[in-house]
Protein backbone atom coordinates (compact mmCIF):
# COMPACT_ATOMS: atom_id res chain seq x y z
CA UNK A 1 0.00 0.00 0.00
CA UNK A 2 1.09 3.22 -1.09
CA UNK A 3 2.21 5.75 2.16
CA UNK A 4 1.62 9.66 1.28
CA UNK A 5 4.17 11.99 1.72
CA UNK A 6 4.98 14.09 4.86
CA UNK A 7 2.41 16.89 4.61
CA UNK A 8 2.94 20.56 2.68
CA UNK A 9 -0.36 21.77 4.48
CA UNK A 10 -0.18 24.26 7.68
CA UNK A 11 -2.25 22.40 10.38
CA UNK A 12 -4.66 24.92 12.33
CA UNK A 13 -4.38 24.59 15.85
CA UNK A 14 -6.80 22.56 17.24
CA UNK A 15 -9.62 24.08 18.99
CA UNK A 16 -10.29 22.23 21.80
CA UNK A 17 -13.00 23.98 24.34
CA UNK A 18 -13.45 23.93 27.84
CA UNK A 19 -16.75 25.13 30.05
CA UNK A 20 -17.27 28.45 29.52
CA UNK A 21 -15.08 29.03 26.69
CA UNK A 22 -17.38 28.38 23.67
CA UNK A 23 -17.38 30.13 20.84
CA UNK A 24 -20.33 29.09 18.74
CA UNK A 25 -21.70 29.55 15.64
CA UNK A 26 -25.44 27.78 14.22
CA UNK A 27 -28.03 27.58 16.18
CA UNK A 28 -28.12 23.85 15.65
CA UNK A 29 -24.94 22.49 16.78
CA UNK A 30 -23.82 19.33 14.96
CA UNK A 31 -23.25 16.04 16.80
CA UNK A 32 -20.30 14.37 14.09
CA UNK A 33 -17.92 12.61 16.61
CA UNK A 34 -17.53 10.83 19.75
CA UNK A 35 -18.65 13.36 22.81
CA UNK A 36 -19.99 16.00 20.18
CA UNK A 37 -18.74 19.27 18.50
CA UNK A 38 -15.88 19.61 20.59
CA UNK A 39 -15.06 15.83 21.74
CA UNK A 40 -15.87 16.52 25.74
CA UNK A 41 -20.03 16.39 25.78
CA UNK A 42 -21.03 19.66 26.18
CA UNK A 43 -22.58 21.20 22.76
CA UNK A 44 -24.76 24.47 22.73
CA UNK A 45 -28.59 23.50 22.53
CA UNK A 46 -31.87 24.77 22.46
CA UNK A 47 -33.90 25.37 25.80
CA UNK A 48 -34.07 22.09 27.82
CA UNK A 49 -37.33 22.50 30.34
CA UNK A 50 -36.63 21.61 33.83
CA UNK A 51 -40.23 20.01 34.03
CA UNK A 52 -42.21 17.29 32.41
CA UNK A 53 -45.30 15.75 32.62
CA UNK A 54 -46.32 12.40 34.79
CA UNK A 55 -45.63 10.47 31.29
CA UNK A 56 -42.13 11.75 31.17
CA UNK A 57 -40.70 14.12 27.89
CA UNK A 58 -42.48 14.43 24.71
CA UNK A 59 -41.21 11.00 22.30
CA UNK A 60 -41.21 12.29 19.31
CA UNK A 61 -40.63 8.51 17.41
CA UNK A 62 -38.89 5.05 18.60
CA UNK A 63 -38.03 2.01 16.53
CA UNK A 64 -35.85 -1.11 17.03
CA UNK A 65 -32.36 -1.06 16.78
CA UNK A 66 -30.25 -3.96 18.11
CA UNK A 67 -26.72 -4.82 19.57
CA UNK A 68 -24.25 -2.45 20.17
CA UNK A 69 -23.59 1.17 22.15
CA UNK A 70 -22.23 2.92 19.42
CA UNK A 71 -23.11 6.45 20.02
CA UNK A 72 -25.37 8.60 17.66
CA UNK A 73 -24.36 11.01 15.45
CA UNK A 74 -26.44 13.98 14.21
CA UNK A 75 -25.66 16.35 10.89
CA UNK A 76 -27.81 18.13 8.55
CA UNK A 77 -31.11 15.93 9.16
CA UNK A 78 -29.33 12.44 9.38
CA UNK A 79 -28.25 10.61 12.32
CA UNK A 80 -25.95 8.06 12.17
CA UNK A 81 -24.65 4.87 14.33
CA UNK A 82 -23.82 0.91 14.16
CA UNK A 83 -25.27 -2.06 15.77
CA UNK A 84 -24.84 -5.88 15.42
CA UNK A 85 -27.43 -8.41 13.39
CA UNK A 86 -25.88 -11.74 14.40
CA UNK A 87 -23.23 -11.92 12.40
CA UNK A 88 -23.12 -8.96 10.49
CA UNK A 89 -22.37 -5.08 11.52
CA UNK A 90 -24.93 -2.65 10.38
CA UNK A 91 -24.22 1.31 9.61
CA UNK A 92 -27.52 2.73 9.86
CA UNK A 93 -28.31 6.58 8.44
CA UNK A 94 -32.05 7.72 9.79
CA UNK A 95 -33.74 10.74 9.03
CA UNK A 96 -33.61 12.66 12.06
CA UNK A 97 -37.78 13.31 12.34
CA UNK A 98 -38.90 10.71 11.84
CA UNK A 99 -36.59 7.87 12.53
CA UNK A 100 -37.26 5.87 8.92
CA UNK A 101 -34.26 4.48 7.12
CA UNK A 102 -32.28 6.54 4.62
CA UNK A 103 -29.85 3.86 4.10
CA UNK A 104 -27.63 1.25 5.58
CA UNK A 105 -24.40 -0.69 4.55
CA UNK A 106 -24.47 -4.13 6.28
CA UNK A 107 -21.13 -6.63 5.96
CA UNK A 108 -20.33 -10.07 7.40
CA UNK A 109 -18.42 -9.74 10.39
CA UNK A 110 -18.65 -13.05 12.63
CA UNK A 111 -17.33 -12.39 16.05
CA UNK A 112 -13.65 -13.56 16.69
CA UNK A 113 -11.86 -11.84 18.85
CA UNK A 114 -13.34 -10.61 22.64
CA UNK A 115 -9.81 -9.10 23.64
CA UNK A 116 -10.73 -7.12 26.84
CA UNK A 117 -13.96 -7.52 26.97
CA UNK A 118 -14.09 -10.95 27.93
CA UNK A 119 -13.96 -9.48 30.84
CA UNK A 120 -17.49 -8.75 30.69
CA UNK A 121 -18.66 -10.19 27.14
CA UNK A 122 -22.06 -11.83 29.04
CA UNK A 123 -23.75 -8.15 30.24
CA UNK A 124 -22.08 -6.11 27.65
CA UNK A 125 -22.80 -8.07 24.67
CA UNK A 126 -20.76 -7.97 21.08
CA UNK A 127 -20.65 -4.56 20.34
CA UNK A 128 -19.85 -3.01 17.84
CA UNK A 129 -18.42 -0.22 20.79
CA UNK A 130 -16.79 2.41 18.78
CA UNK A 131 -18.73 5.74 17.66
CA UNK A 132 -18.45 6.52 13.89
CA UNK A 133 -17.01 10.02 12.51
CA UNK A 134 -18.47 12.47 9.99
CA UNK A 135 -15.97 14.63 8.61
CA UNK A 136 -17.22 16.59 5.63
CA UNK A 137 -19.59 14.17 3.32
CA UNK A 138 -17.25 11.05 4.47
CA UNK A 139 -18.78 8.53 7.13
CA UNK A 140 -15.87 6.90 9.35
CA UNK A 141 -16.71 3.54 11.25
CA UNK A 142 -15.13 1.13 12.65
CA UNK A 143 -16.18 -2.61 13.95
CA UNK A 144 -15.14 -4.75 16.66
CA UNK A 145 -12.87 -6.59 14.32
CA UNK A 146 -10.99 -3.96 12.52
CA UNK A 147 -13.68 -3.34 9.33
CA UNK A 148 -12.63 0.04 9.17
CA UNK A 149 -15.11 1.95 6.00
CA UNK A 150 -14.89 5.35 4.68
CA UNK A 151 -19.11 5.72 3.42
CA UNK A 152 -20.67 7.89 1.49
CA UNK A 153 -22.66 10.45 4.24
CA UNK A 154 -25.50 10.68 1.81
CA UNK A 155 -25.99 6.81 0.52
CA UNK A 156 -23.98 4.74 2.11
CA UNK A 157 -21.38 3.55 -0.48
CA UNK A 158 -18.22 2.32 0.01
CA UNK A 159 -15.71 4.92 -1.12
CA UNK A 160 -12.41 3.08 0.67
CA UNK A 161 -12.01 0.33 3.29
CA UNK A 162 -9.55 -1.89 5.18
CA UNK A 163 -8.92 -4.77 7.22
CA UNK A 164 -7.10 -3.29 10.08
CA UNK A 165 -6.34 -7.03 10.63
CA UNK A 166 -5.03 -7.83 7.86
CA UNK A 167 -3.37 -4.35 6.83
CA UNK A 168 -1.06 -4.29 9.75
CA UNK A 169 -0.92 -7.50 10.53
CA UNK A 170 -2.36 -7.71 13.81
CA UNK A 171 -2.10 -11.07 14.93
CA UNK A 172 -3.10 -10.66 18.64
CA UNK A 173 -5.74 -7.63 18.95
CA UNK A 174 -8.43 -6.63 21.09
CA UNK A 175 -11.58 -5.63 20.16
CA UNK A 176 -12.01 -2.31 18.05
CA UNK A 177 -13.39 0.08 20.63
CA UNK A 178 -11.98 3.81 20.07
CA UNK A 179 -13.44 6.25 18.30
CA UNK A 180 -11.92 7.83 15.45
CA UNK A 181 -11.04 11.43 14.87
CA UNK A 182 -9.95 14.06 12.22
CA UNK A 183 -7.04 15.71 12.14
CA UNK A 184 -6.44 17.80 9.19
CA UNK A 185 -6.40 15.48 6.05
CA UNK A 186 -6.46 12.60 8.00
CA UNK A 187 -8.47 10.38 10.30
CA UNK A 188 -6.71 8.62 12.88
CA UNK A 189 -7.19 5.79 14.72
CA UNK A 190 -5.90 3.50 17.55
CA UNK A 191 -5.05 0.00 16.24
CA UNK A 192 -6.77 -2.12 18.92
CA UNK A 193 -4.61 -3.93 21.43
CA UNK A 194 -1.29 -4.77 22.62
CA UNK A 195 2.00 -3.74 20.77
CA UNK A 196 0.17 -1.89 18.05
CA UNK A 197 0.11 1.97 18.20
CA UNK A 198 -2.34 4.54 16.60
CA UNK A 199 -2.51 5.18 12.69
CA UNK A 200 -3.51 8.03 10.68
CA UNK A 201 -5.15 7.15 7.17
CA UNK A 202 -5.88 9.96 4.28
CA UNK A 203 -9.74 10.67 4.57
CA UNK A 204 -9.57 10.85 0.59
CA UNK A 205 -7.87 7.67 -0.20
CA UNK A 206 -7.18 5.51 2.94
CA UNK A 207 -3.50 5.59 1.90
CA UNK A 208 -1.26 5.45 5.08
CA UNK A 209 0.01 8.80 6.32
CA UNK A 210 1.44 7.53 9.66
CA UNK A 211 1.77 4.91 11.99
CA UNK A 212 3.05 5.54 15.66
CA UNK A 213 5.63 2.95 16.95
CA UNK A 214 4.15 0.19 18.80
CA UNK A 215 2.59 0.52 22.34
CA UNK A 216 -0.14 -1.83 24.17
CA UNK A 217 -3.49 0.17 23.79
CA UNK A 218 -6.04 0.54 25.75
CA UNK A 219 -9.61 0.92 24.69
CA UNK A 220 -10.91 4.57 25.14
CA UNK A 221 -10.91 6.76 22.35
CA UNK A 222 -8.05 9.58 21.95
CA UNK A 223 -8.36 13.32 21.72
CA UNK A 224 -6.56 16.50 20.38
CA UNK A 225 -4.83 18.65 22.74
CA UNK A 226 -2.96 22.51 22.41
CA UNK A 227 0.04 22.73 24.37
CA UNK A 228 1.48 26.19 24.18
CA UNK A 229 0.53 26.02 20.81
CA UNK A 230 1.42 22.66 19.37
CA UNK A 231 -1.26 20.31 18.41
CA UNK A 232 -0.81 16.91 20.47
CA UNK A 233 -2.60 13.94 20.33
CA UNK A 234 -3.57 12.17 23.83
CA UNK A 235 -4.23 7.83 23.65
CA UNK A 236 -5.20 5.72 26.69
CA UNK A 237 -2.36 3.10 26.78
CA UNK A 238 -3.27 0.24 29.02
CA UNK A 239 -1.12 1.27 31.76
CA UNK A 240 -0.15 4.91 30.45
CA UNK A 241 -1.02 8.30 29.28
CA UNK A 242 0.45 9.24 25.91
CA UNK A 243 1.04 12.45 24.10
CA UNK A 244 1.66 12.06 20.36
CA UNK A 245 2.52 14.56 17.29
CA UNK A 246 -0.68 14.65 14.95
CA UNK A 247 1.54 15.21 12.26
CA UNK A 248 3.67 12.04 12.24
CA UNK A 249 2.71 10.01 15.49
CA UNK A 250 5.96 10.24 17.00
CA UNK A 251 6.09 9.95 20.88
CA UNK A 252 5.87 13.56 23.00
CA UNK A 253 5.54 12.30 26.05
CA UNK A 254 3.74 9.49 28.50
CA UNK A 255 2.52 9.72 32.28
CA UNK A 256 2.13 6.19 34.39
CA UNK A 257 -2.05 5.31 34.55
CA UNK A 258 -2.15 2.25 35.99
CA UNK A 259 -4.88 -0.14 36.36
CA UNK A 260 -5.04 -4.03 37.03
CA UNK A 261 -7.02 -5.13 33.31
CA UNK A 262 -4.99 -2.28 31.46
CA UNK A 263 -8.58 -0.94 30.98
CA UNK A 264 -8.01 2.41 31.05
CA UNK A 265 -11.88 3.06 28.87
CA UNK A 266 -13.16 6.30 30.59
CA UNK A 267 -11.63 9.34 27.79
CA UNK A 268 -9.50 12.43 29.18
CA UNK A 269 -10.64 15.62 29.93
CA UNK A 270 -8.66 18.52 28.88
CA UNK A 271 -9.42 21.81 30.21
CA UNK A 272 -7.86 25.20 30.90
CA UNK A 273 -4.12 25.93 32.05
CA UNK A 274 -3.15 22.81 30.16
CA UNK A 275 -4.65 20.67 32.60
CA UNK A 276 -5.28 16.86 31.80
CA UNK A 277 -7.90 14.79 34.41
CA UNK A 278 -8.22 10.48 33.55
CA UNK A 279 -9.92 8.21 35.66
CA UNK A 280 -10.31 4.34 35.24
CA UNK A 281 -11.72 1.55 37.04
CA UNK A 282 -10.06 -1.46 38.00
CA UNK A 283 -8.30 -0.57 40.88
CA UNK A 284 -6.78 3.01 39.12
CA UNK A 285 -8.13 6.50 40.38
CA UNK A 286 -8.55 9.85 38.62
CA UNK A 287 -5.46 11.98 38.16
CA UNK A 288 -4.62 15.49 36.91
CA UNK A 289 -1.85 16.34 34.93
CA UNK A 290 -0.35 19.39 33.96
CA UNK A 291 1.37 19.88 30.74
CA UNK A 292 4.41 22.17 29.26
CA UNK A 293 6.44 23.30 26.70
CA UNK A 294 9.98 23.28 28.00
CA UNK A 295 13.21 23.96 26.45
CA UNK A 296 11.25 22.70 23.34
CA UNK A 297 9.99 18.99 24.89
CA UNK A 298 6.66 18.59 26.46
CA UNK A 299 6.88 17.98 30.24
CA UNK A 300 3.62 15.96 32.35
CA UNK A 301 3.85 16.60 35.59
CA UNK A 302 1.13 15.45 38.25
CA UNK A 303 -0.65 17.78 40.11
CA UNK A 304 -2.87 15.19 41.83
CA UNK A 305 -4.03 11.93 42.45
CA UNK A 306 -6.99 10.22 44.02
CA UNK A 307 -7.62 6.14 44.53
CA UNK A 308 -11.27 6.67 45.70
CA UNK A 309 -12.92 8.03 42.42
CA UNK A 310 -12.70 5.63 39.53
CA UNK A 311 -14.44 6.03 36.48
CA UNK A 312 -15.51 3.36 34.94
CA UNK A 313 -16.35 3.47 31.24
CA UNK A 314 -18.79 6.26 31.53
CA UNK A 315 -17.75 9.90 30.58
CA UNK A 316 -16.49 13.05 32.62
CA UNK A 317 -17.55 16.41 32.46
CA UNK A 318 -15.85 19.24 33.45
CA UNK A 319 -17.80 22.12 34.27
CA UNK A 320 -15.93 25.60 35.56
CA UNK A 321 -14.05 23.77 38.64
CA UNK A 322 -15.56 20.11 38.87
CA UNK A 323 -15.19 17.53 37.21
CA UNK A 324 -17.60 14.66 37.68
CA UNK A 325 -18.29 11.07 36.64
CA UNK A 326 -19.98 7.52 37.58
CA UNK A 327 -17.05 5.43 40.03
CA UNK A 328 -17.10 2.25 40.53
CA UNK A 329 -16.22 -1.06 39.06
CA UNK A 330 -18.59 -3.92 38.36
CA UNK A 331 -20.57 -3.37 41.60
CA UNK A 332 -22.30 -0.15 42.20
CA UNK A 333 -22.06 2.94 40.98
CA UNK A 334 -22.28 6.63 42.16
CA UNK A 335 -21.90 9.91 40.73
CA UNK A 336 -19.30 12.23 42.09
CA UNK A 337 -17.73 15.66 41.82
CA UNK A 338 -14.43 16.54 42.62
CA UNK A 339 -12.50 20.03 43.04
CA UNK A 340 -10.70 20.51 39.84
CA UNK A 341 -7.57 22.62 42.04
CA UNK A 342 -7.35 19.65 44.74
CA UNK A 343 -8.75 16.61 43.96
CA UNK A 344 -10.85 16.09 46.72
CA UNK A 345 -14.07 15.00 46.79
CA UNK A 346 -17.20 17.65 47.09
CA UNK A 347 -19.84 15.41 46.84
CA UNK A 348 -21.69 11.79 46.29
CA UNK A 349 -25.58 11.37 44.37
CA UNK A 350 -26.25 7.81 44.93
CA UNK A 351 -29.48 8.35 43.10
CA UNK A 352 -28.51 7.01 39.95
CA UNK A 353 -27.06 3.85 38.70
CA UNK A 354 -23.48 3.94 36.34
CA UNK A 355 -24.49 6.97 33.96
CA UNK A 356 -23.45 8.78 30.95
CA UNK A 357 -23.40 12.63 30.81
CA UNK A 358 -24.13 15.66 28.70
CA UNK A 359 -23.56 19.44 29.56
CA UNK A 360 -26.02 22.42 27.49
CA UNK A 361 -28.22 25.02 28.69
CA UNK A 362 -26.50 25.12 31.68
CA UNK A 363 -27.74 21.83 32.43
CA UNK A 364 -26.48 18.05 32.73
CA UNK A 365 -28.88 15.78 30.71
CA UNK A 366 -28.10 12.06 32.24
CA UNK A 367 -28.60 8.67 30.96
CA UNK A 368 -27.76 5.86 33.22
CA UNK A 369 -27.26 1.89 32.74
CA UNK A 370 -30.89 1.49 34.14
CA UNK A 371 -32.62 3.44 31.61
CA UNK A 372 -33.26 6.78 33.62
CA UNK A 373 -33.35 9.68 32.03
CA UNK A 374 -32.98 12.90 33.69
CA UNK A 375 -32.49 16.92 33.46
CA UNK A 376 -30.68 18.26 36.61
CA UNK A 377 -28.06 21.43 37.42
CA UNK A 378 -25.12 21.25 39.38
CA UNK A 379 -24.65 23.28 42.75
CA UNK A 380 -22.16 23.63 45.27
CA UNK A 381 -23.59 20.93 47.44
CA UNK A 382 -24.13 18.61 44.46
CA UNK A 383 -26.94 17.73 42.17
CA UNK A 384 -30.23 19.51 41.79
CA UNK A 385 -32.28 16.63 39.78
CA UNK A 386 -35.19 18.98 38.21
CA UNK A 387 -36.88 16.14 36.00
CA UNK A 388 -36.29 12.15 35.74
CA UNK A 389 -38.27 9.05 34.41
CA UNK A 390 -37.07 5.54 33.56
CA UNK A 391 -37.76 5.29 29.87
CA UNK A 392 -34.82 3.06 28.54
CA UNK A 393 -34.97 -0.75 29.60
CA UNK A 394 -32.03 -2.69 27.94
CA UNK A 395 -28.87 -1.97 29.10
CA UNK A 396 -28.70 1.42 28.17
CA UNK A 397 -24.75 2.21 28.22
CA UNK A 398 -24.86 4.60 25.10
CA UNK A 399 -23.85 8.06 26.07
CA UNK A 400 -26.93 10.44 24.81
CA UNK A 401 -26.83 12.78 22.05
CA UNK A 402 -28.56 16.20 21.71
CA UNK A 403 -29.40 18.35 18.70
CA UNK A 404 -31.34 21.40 19.66
CA UNK A 405 -33.57 20.68 22.08
CA UNK A 406 -34.20 16.89 20.59
CA UNK A 407 -31.96 14.29 23.19
CA UNK A 408 -31.30 11.09 20.78
CA UNK A 409 -30.63 8.06 22.92
CA UNK A 410 -30.08 3.86 22.49
CA UNK A 411 -30.31 0.86 24.57
CA UNK A 412 -29.30 -2.61 23.32
CA UNK A 413 -33.12 -2.71 21.61
CA UNK A 414 -34.18 0.57 20.92
CA UNK A 415 -33.62 4.14 19.55
CA UNK A 416 -35.40 7.30 20.59
CA UNK A 417 -35.99 10.88 20.08
CA UNK A 418 -37.22 12.77 22.75
CA UNK A 419 -38.12 16.53 23.10
CA UNK A 420 -36.98 18.58 25.93
CA UNK A 421 -37.71 21.89 25.67
CA UNK A 422 -41.02 21.47 27.17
Amino acid sequence: MSVINRFSWVPLVASVAFAGQFVFGQTSTPWRQWGGPDRNFHVRAGRIAETWPDSGPTQLWSRTLGEGYSSILVDQGLLITMYREGDDEVVIALDANTGETTWQFVYDAPLLNNGYFDVWLNSAGPGPYSTPLIAGETVFTVGVNGHFHALDKRSGEVRWSHNLVDTFDLLDYNAFASSPLVYGPTVILPLGGSGHGVVALDQETGAIAWKSADFNLAPGSPILINVDGQDQLVVLGQQELVGLNPLDGRRLWNHPHENELGLNISMPVWGPDNLLFLSSAYDSGSRLVRLRQIDGHTNAEEVWFNNRIRLHFGNALWIDKVVLGSTGDFGPAFMAGLDIETGRELWRERSFARAHMLYADNKLVIVDEDGEVAVASLTADGLHVHARRKILTENAWTPPTLADSILYIRDRKNILALDLSG
